[in-house]
Protein backbone atom coordinates (compact mmCIF):
# COMPACT_ATOMS: atom_id res chain seq x y z
CA UNK A 1 0.00 0.00 0.00
CA UNK A 2 3.05 2.57 1.28
CA UNK A 3 4.45 2.04 -2.64
CA UNK A 4 0.84 2.97 -3.68
CA UNK A 5 0.57 5.89 -2.20
CA UNK A 6 3.90 7.09 -3.12
CA UNK A 7 2.81 6.53 -6.75
CA UNK A 8 0.57 9.28 -6.04
CA UNK A 9 2.96 12.27 -5.69
CA UNK A 10 5.89 11.10 -7.70
CA UNK A 11 7.32 11.90 -10.93
CA UNK A 12 7.61 7.75 -12.79
CA UNK A 13 9.00 6.88 -15.81
CA UNK A 14 7.50 3.54 -17.78
CA UNK A 15 9.96 0.73 -19.31
CA UNK A 16 8.40 -1.39 -21.59
CA UNK A 17 10.41 -4.64 -23.39
CA UNK A 18 8.65 -5.61 -26.04
CA UNK A 19 9.11 -9.09 -27.14
CA UNK A 20 8.29 -11.50 -30.08
CA UNK A 21 6.15 -13.47 -27.03
CA UNK A 22 5.93 -11.33 -23.88
CA UNK A 23 5.50 -7.38 -23.51
CA UNK A 24 6.84 -6.60 -20.10
CA UNK A 25 5.65 -3.21 -18.97
CA UNK A 26 7.43 -1.47 -15.85
CA UNK A 27 6.30 1.20 -13.53
CA UNK A 28 9.43 3.12 -12.05
CA UNK A 29 10.81 5.83 -9.67
CA UNK A 30 14.14 8.16 -10.83
CA UNK A 31 15.77 5.97 -8.23
CA UNK A 32 15.10 2.45 -10.49
CA UNK A 33 12.77 1.18 -8.00
CA UNK A 34 10.04 -0.91 -9.45
CA UNK A 35 6.65 -0.10 -8.32
CA UNK A 36 4.58 -2.71 -10.84
CA UNK A 37 5.31 -4.61 -13.73
CA UNK A 38 2.66 -5.76 -16.37
CA UNK A 39 3.15 -8.44 -18.81
CA UNK A 40 0.64 -9.77 -21.93
CA UNK A 41 1.02 -11.62 -24.79
CA UNK A 42 2.38 -10.06 -27.79
CA UNK A 43 0.17 -10.81 -30.56
CA UNK A 44 1.35 -13.18 -33.26
CA UNK A 45 1.55 -12.39 -36.80
CA UNK A 46 -0.51 -9.44 -35.84
CA UNK A 47 -1.52 -5.90 -37.26
CA UNK A 48 0.78 -3.41 -36.21
CA UNK A 49 -1.92 -1.22 -34.84
CA UNK A 50 -2.86 -3.80 -32.53
CA UNK A 51 1.10 -4.61 -31.21
CA UNK A 52 0.75 -1.14 -30.02
CA UNK A 53 -2.35 -0.96 -28.76
CA UNK A 54 -1.25 -3.76 -26.31
CA UNK A 55 1.42 -1.86 -25.34
CA UNK A 56 -0.34 1.45 -24.23
CA UNK A 57 -2.99 -1.19 -22.43
CA UNK A 58 -0.20 -2.55 -20.60
CA UNK A 59 1.36 1.08 -19.14
CA UNK A 60 -2.46 2.00 -19.16
CA UNK A 61 -2.69 -1.21 -16.48
CA UNK A 62 0.13 -0.41 -15.14
CA UNK A 63 -1.38 2.79 -13.88
CA UNK A 64 -4.37 1.39 -12.36
CA UNK A 65 -2.66 -1.43 -10.54
CA UNK A 66 -0.11 1.41 -8.85
CA UNK A 67 -3.15 3.48 -8.55
CA UNK A 68 -0.85 6.69 -10.29
CA UNK A 69 -2.54 8.83 -12.52
CA UNK A 70 -1.03 9.45 -16.12
CA UNK A 71 0.23 13.16 -15.77
CA UNK A 72 2.56 11.18 -13.23
CA UNK A 73 4.62 9.50 -16.15
CA UNK A 74 7.38 11.47 -17.23
CA UNK A 75 8.58 9.88 -20.29
CA UNK A 76 8.57 6.43 -21.86
CA UNK A 77 11.63 4.26 -23.15
CA UNK A 78 10.60 1.38 -25.77
CA UNK A 79 12.91 -1.80 -25.95
CA UNK A 80 12.76 -3.34 -29.36
CA UNK A 81 14.25 -6.57 -30.69
CA UNK A 82 15.88 -5.33 -34.06
CA UNK A 83 17.26 -2.64 -35.73
CA UNK A 84 15.73 1.13 -34.61
CA UNK A 85 16.58 4.49 -35.23
CA UNK A 86 16.13 6.53 -32.07
CA UNK A 87 16.62 9.43 -33.40
CA UNK A 88 13.83 9.42 -36.10
CA UNK A 89 11.46 7.08 -33.72
CA UNK A 90 11.14 4.13 -35.85
CA UNK A 91 11.45 1.25 -36.28
CA UNK A 92 13.79 -0.07 -39.51
CA UNK A 93 13.15 -3.88 -38.95
CA UNK A 94 12.27 -5.98 -36.12
CA UNK A 95 12.52 -10.26 -37.00
CA UNK A 96 9.95 -11.83 -35.45
CA UNK A 97 7.00 -9.22 -35.13
CA UNK A 98 5.14 -7.28 -38.16
CA UNK A 99 6.68 -3.65 -36.87
CA UNK A 100 9.30 -3.48 -39.54
CA UNK A 101 9.05 0.48 -40.85
CA UNK A 102 7.02 1.43 -38.37
CA UNK A 103 6.84 5.13 -36.94
CA UNK A 104 5.89 3.71 -33.58
CA UNK A 105 6.54 7.18 -31.85
CA UNK A 106 4.40 9.22 -33.69
CA UNK A 107 1.51 6.45 -33.33
CA UNK A 108 2.11 5.87 -29.76
CA UNK A 109 1.91 9.77 -28.66
CA UNK A 110 -1.61 9.31 -29.87
CA UNK A 111 -2.31 7.10 -27.40
CA UNK A 112 -0.21 8.79 -24.40
CA UNK A 113 0.90 12.05 -25.01
CA UNK A 114 4.21 11.72 -23.05
CA UNK A 115 8.18 12.09 -24.55
CA UNK A 116 8.83 8.57 -25.92
CA UNK A 117 12.31 7.20 -26.55
CA UNK A 118 13.14 4.29 -28.29
CA UNK A 119 15.84 1.30 -28.81
CA UNK A 120 17.04 -2.01 -29.16
CA UNK A 121 16.65 -4.61 -26.65
CA UNK A 122 20.07 -5.57 -26.09
CA UNK A 123 21.35 -2.26 -26.40
CA UNK A 124 19.14 -1.82 -23.15
CA UNK A 125 19.56 -4.35 -21.23
CA UNK A 126 23.63 -3.91 -21.03
CA UNK A 127 22.40 0.12 -20.17
CA UNK A 128 19.95 -1.58 -17.33
CA UNK A 129 23.16 -3.64 -16.01
CA UNK A 130 25.31 -0.91 -15.87
CA UNK A 131 22.95 1.35 -14.52
CA UNK A 132 21.34 -1.25 -11.40
CA UNK A 133 22.77 -4.57 -12.58
CA UNK A 134 26.04 -6.27 -12.30
CA UNK A 135 28.26 -3.81 -13.99
CA UNK A 136 26.98 -0.72 -11.37
CA UNK A 137 29.26 1.94 -11.27
CA UNK A 138 31.35 0.63 -14.20
CA UNK A 139 31.98 3.50 -17.03
CA UNK A 140 32.56 0.99 -19.81
CA UNK A 141 30.43 -1.75 -20.32
CA UNK A 142 30.15 -5.09 -22.95
CA UNK A 143 26.88 -6.90 -22.53
CA UNK A 144 26.33 -10.17 -24.18
CA UNK A 145 23.17 -12.08 -24.15
CA UNK A 146 22.67 -15.45 -24.73
CA UNK A 147 19.32 -16.63 -25.43
CA UNK A 148 18.03 -18.12 -29.05
CA UNK A 149 20.33 -16.24 -30.33
CA UNK A 150 23.26 -13.67 -29.59
CA UNK A 151 22.68 -10.29 -28.47
CA UNK A 152 24.86 -7.43 -26.97
CA UNK A 153 25.09 -3.41 -25.83
CA UNK A 154 28.39 -1.55 -25.27
CA UNK A 155 28.61 1.29 -22.51
CA UNK A 156 31.23 3.42 -23.38
CA UNK A 157 32.07 6.13 -20.49
CA UNK A 158 29.26 5.79 -19.53
CA UNK A 159 27.05 6.13 -22.75
CA UNK A 160 25.31 4.02 -24.84
CA UNK A 161 27.47 3.17 -28.11
CA UNK A 162 25.18 2.83 -30.75
CA UNK A 163 27.26 3.36 -33.66
CA UNK A 164 27.21 5.19 -37.35
CA UNK A 165 24.60 2.77 -38.55
CA UNK A 166 22.83 2.21 -35.63
CA UNK A 167 24.30 -1.19 -35.46
CA UNK A 168 26.76 -1.22 -32.63
CA UNK A 169 26.65 -4.10 -30.12
CA UNK A 170 25.86 -7.29 -32.53
CA UNK A 171 28.07 -8.84 -30.59
CA UNK A 172 26.60 -12.53 -31.82
CA UNK A 173 28.02 -12.03 -35.46
CA UNK A 174 31.33 -11.35 -34.81
CA UNK A 175 33.00 -13.88 -37.38
CA UNK A 176 34.60 -16.76 -35.13
CA UNK A 177 35.15 -19.64 -37.29
CA UNK A 178 35.32 -18.68 -40.97
CA UNK A 179 33.44 -20.67 -43.43
CA UNK A 180 31.55 -22.63 -40.50
CA UNK A 181 28.05 -23.13 -39.91
CA UNK A 182 25.16 -20.59 -41.37
CA UNK A 183 23.97 -17.95 -39.08
CA UNK A 184 20.81 -16.27 -39.17
CA UNK A 185 21.88 -13.15 -40.62
CA UNK A 186 23.81 -15.13 -44.38
CA UNK A 187 26.97 -15.36 -42.55
CA UNK A 188 28.91 -17.89 -41.57
CA UNK A 189 30.70 -18.92 -38.34
CA UNK A 190 29.04 -16.22 -36.32
CA UNK A 191 29.72 -16.19 -32.66
CA UNK A 192 25.51 -17.48 -32.70
CA UNK A 193 25.73 -19.62 -35.05
CA UNK A 194 28.25 -21.56 -32.75
CA UNK A 195 27.21 -20.90 -29.06
CA UNK A 196 23.48 -19.44 -28.65
CA UNK A 197 20.77 -21.87 -27.67
CA UNK A 198 19.88 -22.75 -30.92
CA UNK A 199 23.32 -23.46 -32.03
CA UNK A 200 23.40 -25.44 -28.85
CA UNK A 201 20.30 -27.39 -29.93
CA UNK A 202 22.13 -28.38 -33.43
CA UNK A 203 24.93 -30.05 -32.45
CA UNK A 204 23.21 -31.87 -29.34
CA UNK A 205 20.63 -33.09 -32.05
CA UNK A 206 23.64 -33.97 -34.67
CA UNK A 207 25.13 -35.73 -31.65
CA UNK A 208 22.34 -37.85 -30.99
CA UNK A 209 21.25 -38.65 -34.78
CA UNK A 210 24.96 -39.98 -34.83
CA UNK A 211 24.16 -42.26 -32.32
CA UNK A 212 25.33 -41.05 -28.79
CA UNK A 213 23.16 -41.86 -25.99
CA UNK A 214 21.83 -38.71 -24.20
CA UNK A 215 19.36 -38.31 -21.56
CA UNK A 216 17.90 -35.41 -23.36
CA UNK A 217 14.80 -37.36 -25.54
CA UNK A 218 13.59 -38.22 -22.26
CA UNK A 219 13.87 -34.62 -20.42
CA UNK A 220 11.34 -33.33 -24.11
CA UNK A 221 7.94 -33.50 -23.92
CA UNK A 222 8.02 -34.96 -27.44
CA UNK A 223 10.59 -35.49 -30.23
CA UNK A 224 9.67 -32.03 -31.82
CA UNK A 225 9.85 -29.93 -28.77
CA UNK A 226 12.83 -27.08 -28.59
CA UNK A 227 15.83 -28.11 -26.13
CA UNK A 228 15.27 -25.06 -23.79
CA UNK A 229 17.97 -23.81 -21.32
CA UNK A 230 15.91 -25.52 -18.54
CA UNK A 231 16.83 -28.97 -20.51
CA UNK A 232 20.24 -28.08 -20.46
CA UNK A 233 20.42 -27.37 -16.90
CA UNK A 234 18.46 -30.59 -16.17
CA UNK A 235 20.86 -32.58 -18.66
CA UNK A 236 24.19 -30.81 -17.39
CA UNK A 237 23.12 -31.69 -13.26
CA UNK A 238 22.88 -35.26 -14.43
CA UNK A 239 26.02 -35.33 -16.35
CA UNK A 240 25.09 -36.05 -20.07
CA UNK A 241 28.50 -36.85 -22.22
CA UNK A 242 26.75 -35.66 -25.02
CA UNK A 243 25.43 -31.87 -23.50
CA UNK A 244 28.55 -31.39 -21.43
CA UNK A 245 30.71 -31.88 -24.48
CA UNK A 246 28.38 -29.19 -26.37
CA UNK A 247 28.30 -26.84 -23.54
CA UNK A 248 31.49 -26.79 -22.96
CA UNK A 249 32.60 -26.35 -26.90
CA UNK A 250 29.72 -23.23 -26.97
CA UNK A 251 31.63 -21.63 -23.53
CA UNK A 252 34.88 -22.10 -24.91
CA UNK A 253 33.34 -19.86 -27.76
CA UNK A 254 32.37 -17.68 -25.53
CA UNK A 255 35.33 -17.51 -23.57
CA UNK A 256 37.14 -16.36 -26.64
CA UNK A 257 34.83 -13.86 -28.36
CA UNK A 258 35.03 -12.28 -24.78
CA UNK A 259 39.10 -12.23 -25.01
CA UNK A 260 38.51 -10.61 -28.66
CA UNK A 261 36.43 -7.92 -26.84
CA UNK A 262 39.14 -7.39 -23.86
CA UNK A 263 41.42 -6.60 -26.68
CA UNK A 264 39.20 -4.43 -28.38
CA UNK A 265 37.92 -2.57 -26.41
CA UNK A 266 39.37 -3.47 -22.52
CA UNK A 267 35.89 -3.08 -20.99
CA UNK A 268 35.78 -2.63 -16.69
CA UNK A 269 32.84 -5.37 -16.92
CA UNK A 270 31.51 -7.71 -19.56
CA UNK A 271 27.85 -9.12 -18.75
CA UNK A 272 26.69 -12.31 -19.58
CA UNK A 273 22.80 -13.18 -19.80
CA UNK A 274 20.12 -14.28 -21.39
CA UNK A 275 17.96 -17.62 -20.77
CA UNK A 276 21.38 -19.76 -21.53
CA UNK A 277 23.54 -18.08 -19.10
CA UNK A 278 20.14 -18.02 -16.40
CA UNK A 279 19.57 -21.88 -16.70
CA UNK A 280 23.39 -22.72 -17.46
CA UNK A 281 25.66 -19.92 -15.95
CA UNK A 282 27.69 -21.90 -13.11
CA UNK A 283 28.75 -24.64 -15.72
CA UNK A 284 29.45 -21.40 -18.24
CA UNK A 285 31.21 -18.67 -16.66
CA UNK A 286 34.45 -20.63 -15.41
CA UNK A 287 35.06 -22.17 -18.44
CA UNK A 288 34.63 -18.40 -19.97
CA UNK A 289 37.00 -16.92 -17.18
CA UNK A 290 39.70 -19.21 -17.86
CA UNK A 291 39.63 -18.35 -21.45
CA UNK A 292 40.13 -14.64 -20.36
CA UNK A 293 42.35 -15.23 -17.32
CA UNK A 294 44.75 -17.05 -19.52
CA UNK A 295 45.35 -14.31 -21.91
CA UNK A 296 49.32 -13.91 -22.69
CA UNK A 297 48.85 -10.46 -23.57
CA UNK A 298 49.20 -8.89 -20.29
CA UNK A 299 47.63 -5.24 -19.21
CA UNK A 300 49.19 -2.15 -17.33
CA UNK A 301 47.09 -3.28 -13.97
CA UNK A 302 45.27 -6.39 -12.81
CA UNK A 303 41.43 -4.83 -13.99
CA UNK A 304 38.29 -6.18 -15.85
CA UNK A 305 36.05 -8.86 -14.83
CA UNK A 306 33.06 -11.11 -16.48
CA UNK A 307 29.56 -10.68 -14.46
CA UNK A 308 27.01 -12.63 -15.10
CA UNK A 309 23.51 -10.45 -15.43
CA UNK A 310 21.55 -9.98 -12.15
CA UNK A 311 18.42 -8.36 -13.23
CA UNK A 312 16.78 -10.85 -15.20
CA UNK A 313 13.81 -10.29 -16.92
CA UNK A 314 13.96 -6.75 -15.70
CA UNK A 315 17.05 -5.82 -17.25
CA UNK A 316 15.81 -4.77 -20.29
CA UNK A 317 12.93 -3.07 -19.01
CA UNK A 318 14.97 -0.97 -16.63
CA UNK A 319 17.83 0.14 -19.43
CA UNK A 320 14.23 1.63 -21.54
CA UNK A 321 13.88 3.71 -18.62
CA UNK A 322 17.94 4.66 -18.03
CA UNK A 323 16.72 5.27 -21.70
CA UNK A 324 13.73 7.68 -21.23
CA UNK A 325 14.90 9.50 -18.05
CA UNK A 326 17.51 11.29 -20.52
CA UNK A 327 13.86 13.19 -21.57
CA UNK A 328 13.93 14.86 -18.66
CA UNK A 329 17.89 15.91 -18.73
CA UNK A 330 18.75 13.24 -16.41
CA UNK A 331 22.09 10.81 -16.47
CA UNK A 332 21.02 7.87 -15.12
CA UNK A 333 24.72 5.91 -15.03
CA UNK A 334 26.00 9.52 -13.75
CA UNK A 335 23.33 9.70 -10.95
CA UNK A 336 23.74 5.97 -9.94
CA UNK A 337 27.01 6.43 -9.02
CA UNK A 338 26.47 9.82 -7.09
CA UNK A 339 23.52 8.20 -5.28
CA UNK A 340 25.21 4.54 -4.59
CA UNK A 341 21.99 3.36 -3.83
CA UNK A 342 18.95 1.43 -5.25
CA UNK A 343 16.36 2.90 -2.49
CA UNK A 344 13.80 5.01 -3.81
Amino acid sequence: MAHKEKAKSTKLYVGVDVGGTKILATLVKRSGKVLARRRLRTPRDADPALVLTTIADAVEELLAKAKAPRKAIVAIGLAIPGVVDGDAGRIVITPNMNLSGVDVIRKMRKRIDVPILLGNDVNLGTLGEAWLGAARGARTVVGIFVGTGIGGGVILNGRLHRGCRESAGEIGHLIMQPGGPRCGCGSRGCLEALASRTAIERDIREAIASGRPSVVPELLDDETSLIRSGTLKKALARADEVVTDVMRHASEILGYACLSIRHLIDPEVIVLGGGVIEACGDFVLPIVEDIVASDPLTGARQAGRIEASLLGDDAVALGAVALAQQAAGRHPLRDADAKGSRAG
